[in-house]
């Protein structure tokens, strides 16, 4: 059983994002129930989704599939994904596996929020 927060915020332009927090392991027994959580919020709450891994200090190959598929659920109604907030822990399996390059990821929820490209926030 995987924690997670969601919260509704209006960004300066007015879309409406859903930013989704989880907690504790994101791996092969609890990526389902996030995926299912994602799958919920892009069809319907909004098509933006901003993702704070801060809370997630473990993340396997599924807890990726079930983000990647946030992405393309996002990607199919042209909404945006994004992370933040990346866990020093979780960091190194974006960077082994080059997701850091597929992914927008921003250091903080208001980068995220606002979508500032990572060259300009770092």
């Amino acid at each position: 059983m995987i924690h997670i927060e969601q919260k509704t915020c209006t960004t300066n332009d007015g879309n409406t994002v859903i930013l989704l927090t989880p907690s504790g392991r994101l791996d092969i027994t609890t990526a389902w129930q996030f995926r299912l959580k994602l799958q919920e919020c892009i069809s319907k709450f909004s098509r933006h989704v901003v993702v704070n891994l801060g809370q997630v200090n473990f993340i396997d190959s599924s807890g990726l599939t079930s983000l990647v598929a946030g992405m393309r659920d996002a990607d199919k109604v042209n909404g945006s994904f994004r992370i933040c907030n990346v866990h020093p822990e979780a960091k190194l399996v974006f960077e082994v596996t080059m997701m850091d390059t597929v992914f927008e990821i921003f250091e903080t929820e208001e980068e995220a929020l606002a979508g500032v490209p990572r060259s300009i926030a770092s």
